[in-house]
């Protein structure tokens, strides 16, 4: 009897998994950015140029094998008030996706000084511990996880005008404090950029307590339309070390035509 109690209990959660692992559809997340958040004391009037946060739509699509994970672009250019004089400034939204498989490949399409990349790389697992903390996010019960992630900024080359003496800024080491808060209701190893390897779909980043906030707004599942989610091949071909570097020399040019350059 207790065989067959115990063969029923595997079957049900064989079932469970299947029914999770068979989901198809969409998340819909809101990013906030604090932009005011990393302005150094002696760039303070800074602040009065730019708003505090900016808040960008972004979208995962996802079935059992695939996901896409999608920059909303609902206007090419965001334009600010920045000081008197009647002065104005604009962002315009790059165009980024980023496809993952189950075999771990990932495909990021990013648009650089006007030309797109596909940068082709693996999955990183990341070194997750657990809390026991739970809240509810778009309707789904989730439950925390958390990671400190270092990283190294290169030393660069930049300038505070056109006619400023030329300063080496030495590299620096940046801590990031990551909350991410996940559901095992919809299938695992799912989430928005890199944060997919939990055992679940992660519905909430919080990176340094409000610095960047990501949170799923709508989680919707259905079945997905013809090309909503497909790997991306437009672009040229690169890696992330590659692509890491190009950035670096373009900030290098920036900076040597007297813009002040800031990771």
């Amino acid at each position: 009897m207790k065989k067959i109690i115990l063969l029923v209990g595997i079957l049900v959660s064989l079932a469970a998994v299947h029914v999770v692992m068979a989901q198809t559809g969409v998340i819909v997340y809101e990013q906030k950015i604090n932009m005011h958040r990393n302005i150094p004391a002696e760039r303070e009037g800074m602040k009065a140029m730019i708003p505090e946060f900016r808040t960008i739509k972004q979208q995962l699509f996802f079935n059992n094998a695939e996901s896409l994970y999608k920059t909303v672009i609902e206007d090419e250019e965001e334009q600010f008030s920045a000081g008197g004089g009647g002065m104005r400034m604009s962002f315009r939204m790059p165009q980024t996706e980023m496809y993952m498989n189950n075999s771990g490949k990932i495909v990021s399409k990013q648009e650089f000084m006007g030309k797109n990349y596909l940068i082709e790389d693996s999955v990183q697992v990341s070194p997750w511990k657990f809390g026991d903390q739970v809240k509810t996010i778009a309707g789904y019960e989730c439950r925390m996880a958390y990671f400190t992630r270092t990283d190294t900024i290169p030393a660069m080359v930049i300038t505070a005008g056109p006619n400023a003496t030329e300063q080496k800024r030495t590299p620096q080491v940046r801590t990031t404090e990551i909350t991410a808060w996940y559901t095992d209701k919809i299938r695992p190893f799912l989430g928005p950029e890199r944060y997919n390897t939990l055992p679940g779909a992660v519905l909430a980043i919080d990176m340094n307590n409000g610095e960047r906030v990501i949170v799923a707004k709508t989680v919707e599942l259905r079945e997905l339309k013809k090309n909503e989610l497909k790997e991306p091949t437009s672009g040229t071909k690169t890696t992330q070390a590659e692509f890491r570097k190009l950035m670096e020399e373009q900030m290098k040019q920036m900076g040597s035509r007297g813009m002040t350059i800031r990771n």
